[in-house]
């Protein structure tokens, strides 16, 4: 965990969600409501004007300081951003950062799902261990910022299951599961996922640094 002292700042009962993904901000303000923090909640969509921000770190904890840094610094309120991925043992933590770009085109998720398994084909089972990993960054306007950090172990399948989910929750089977992140119901994957992981640890630093 990073820590950086500072001021307060000037909008403490806002948080500012670094995406526009409204599953994403549905799930981050459950949990902030679960630790009933009295924290008004809201994803980058309701500051269209403000351009997404490069992924330009070399780590989940850089990245999602980067996005939450520039946002807090947009709007003035203080902001959470997270990054994630999935590091695969065998391939020494690839695709990690490059998760949602590994086959080359970012966000093509049955492209870069059928790349990983080409290139795991001749992989046995018991070599197959791979985790899910999320930072989640908390940055205030005054450049006060924590990140935390969460995973979720399991081992890929040879084959995709299962429709719910994204990205390359099909071939992820938790250990202690005899299914895939994809064939877990949503509250099921939030209770041991990796981002619900790193939001429930963020919910005490927000209760911290806004009271």
């Amino acid at each position: 965990m990073q820590t950086h002292t500072g001021g307060p700042s000037a909008h403490p009962r806002r948080l500012i969600l670094a995406t526009r993904n409204a599953g994403k901000v549905s799930e981050l303000r459950a949990i902030l409501d679960a630790a009933d923090l009295g924290i008004e909640l809201v994803g980058a969509d309701a500051y269209p004007h403000i351009p997404d921000v490069k992924e330009t770190g070399v780590t989940f904890a850089e990245n999602a300081l980067l996005k939450a840094h520039a946002l807090a610094q947009a709007t003035g309120c203080p902001a959470v951003a997270d990054d994630s991925g999935l590091c695969v043992d065998v391939l020494g933590g690839a695709p990690g950062i490059f998760s949602a770009r590994w086959a080359g085109t970012h966000g093509d998720d049955r492209a870069n799902l059928d790349l990983l398994l080409a290139q795991l084909g001749d992989i046995a089972d018991e070599h197959r261990g791979a985790h899910f990993a999320c930072a989640a960054a908390l940055a205030l306007p005054d450049g006060t910022e924590r990140v935390v950090e969460g995973t979720l172990k399991g081992t890929l399948r040879h084959t995709p299951s299962g429709t719910g989910g994204f990205g390359y929750d099909p071939i992820l089977q938790p250990l202690g599961d005899t299914r895939t992140c994809a064939e877990l119901t949503p509250t099921e994957k939030n209770a041991i996922s990796h981002r619900g992981e790193a939001f429930r640890a963020l919910a005490p630093v927000v209760r911290e640094l806004l009271g």
